[in-house]
């Protein structure tokens, strides 16, 4: 027998002005069950997750809560109802500290006063929960991206949902903090909460999910259990053709390909130590390590992003000591940021403006042609193939993947011989992984240079020609075309040795 969902959306359609994002989506959530939303970013998941917690009401269709129609005019609405959606962007009040997060709004108190004992003895026990050692204390901009994502998720246990709306929760998670959310997600799940989950990592959804819906272009293409389908099936439906040749081939690189940038004992402060590297002609060198092994950090100061020094830093032949961006910018050495949403775009103001600031000089002197900026936008929405349905969109309303190919064109406009590219697809779909992939594999076969810094180990292995794991600040190895492998990559993690078996304990 078949039991009512707890939640559902029926013919839920959903119109920006003239253009429709959502086209008569169904989509049933069960207690005790896991249920994938993908699809490609711009499909229309995340529209469909606001409608749901009651962000944005549907322009035709129903939402219906154990079978009774439901009108949410805000998510405080929904809230109330049992419905909580963990945002794949913070929804954290930076300046107050984790224990004031987690009970913003909703204090407790014992009389007229707070009752400052029993908020700090339940936000001990929900970040514990999910195995996240930090104080009730502690500023919210003090802690790392993982923390932040660990609070978010203590904070909505704290709410005893009946319904949990979670929207890439892993993306900015290191392995082990993942298993840890999957483990809490599984007791959730096993205690009757119905769970909504996003995630563009495909093994996490055949992991995790029981059911799964699939979205393009704002239909529903497909909704059944997720042991039927392969993780490729998903990735097909997904993106409407072939993606198993996700990376391109790697022609290699020439043995005699000239050294275009060498770096000699490269510090900085606090974060890496006396790191040597070279990088050649149409070469993508590939950086690993874990999180926080200092791999932003080192190629930051690189940029002139944040204070280093070295021995010496040769570009092109000439010996360079960059003191600001513009200064690296300038010389042909470009960085592409991790974080696209605090420090590399600007939400609220247009693609136009984005795409040209940085290279406004291009466009005018005193008075900024505007024709001028209009046509090179044109011009980066074909080439990078940015959908946004209209070219006059707040950045902020782009799905994360546009976002990215705006970045991408943006860094791409100061027309850099070196690219320095960190998390190049984190939170980004596979559609658009692929189309990534190529552009910088062409960029690399035209001549430029490319250093990729990146977290996922399918993409260190697929996409670079040779690959430099830091650990502690510091180069662990360097492995040249024929020794990338998962196991080699691990071991440099680690700090183990690549020609000898770990020790059993």
């Amino acid at each position: 027998m078949t039991t009512s969902p707890v939640a559902a959306l029926f013919n839920v359609s959903k119109s920006f002005g003239p253009v429709e994002v959502l086209h008569g989506v169904n989509l049933a959530l069960h207690a005790g069950s896991v249920h994938a939303l993908i699809g490609e970013n711009g499909a229309g998941k995340s529209t469909t997750m606001k409608i749901l917690a009651g962000y944005q009401p549907p322009t035709l269709g129903a939402v219906e809560l154990n079978d009774t129609p439901v009108q949410f005019t805000s998510l405080q609405d929904g809230e109330a109802a049992g419905i909580v959606m963990i945002h794949q962007e913070f929804n954290l009040a930076e300046q107050l500290t984790v224990e004031q997060n987690i009970f913003l709004g909703r204090e407790l108190k014992r009389g007229p006063m707070l009752d400052k004992a029993e908020m700090r003895r339940l936000t001990r026990e929900y970040v514990s929960r999910v195995a996240c050692d930090v104080s009730p204390d502690a500023l919210v901009s003090g802690l790392s991206n993982s923390e932040k994502q660990m609070v978010e998720i203590a904070k909505a246990l704290s709410r005893n949902a009946r319904v949990l709306i979670m929207d890439e929760p892993t993306a900015v998670l290191t392995n082990r903090e993942t298993d840890v959310l999957f483990a809490q997600v599984a007791a959730l799940r096993d205690a009757g909460t119905a769970i909504l989950f996003t995630s563009h990592k495909l093994d996490e959804v055949a992991k995790i999910s029981d059911q799964v819906t699939i979205m393009r272009d704002g239909d529903v293409v497909h909704a059944g259990p997720t042991s039927e389908m392969s993780e490729d099936a998903m990735a097909t439906a997904m993106v409407g053709r072939d993606v198993s040749d996700l990376y391109p081939d790697k022609p290699g690189v020439p043995r005699d390909a000239p050294v275009v940038l060498k770096v000699d004992n490269l510090s900085v402060p606090g974060f890496a130590s006396d790191v040597s590297f070279d990088l050649r002609k149409g070469e993508i060198l590939g950086i690993g390590g874990l999180i926080g092994s200092g791999r932003t950090e080192l190629m930051e100061g690189l940029a002139a992003l944040r204070p280093a020094s070295s021995t010496k830093v040769t570009l092109f032949d000439k010996a360079v000591n960059f003191k600001r961006p513009g200064d690296a910018q300038q010389a042909g050495l470009c960085y592409l940021t991790e974080d696209r949403k605090l420090r590399g775009l600007l939400l609220e103001r247009g693609m136009r403006e984005n795409l040209t600031l940085a290279n406004l000089h291009k466009f005018g002197g005193f008075v900024i042609n505007r024709k001028c900026e209009e046509n090179a936008l044109t011009d980066a929405i074909a080439e990078f193939d940015i959908r946004s349905g209209t070219r006059d969109v707040q950045v902020g309303n782009m799905s994360g993947g546009n976002q990215q190919k705006l970045l991408l064109a943006k860094v791409m406009l100061s027309e850099p011989r070196v690219l320095i590219i960190d998390e190049p697809t984190r939170g980004i779909d596979i559609g658009t992984k692929q189309q990534i992939y190529t552009f910088l594999r062409g960029l690399a076969d035209a001549g430029h240079a490319i250093v990729v810094i990146t977290s996922e180990m399918p993409e260190l292995i697929g996409l670079a020609d040779r690959v430099m794991v830091m650990r502690d600040g510091r180069i662990a190895g360097a492995l040249d075309p024929n020794e990338i492998t998962e196991d080699a990559i691990v071991r440099l993690s680690m700090g183990l040795r690549t020609d000898q078996p770990p020790k059993v304990v």
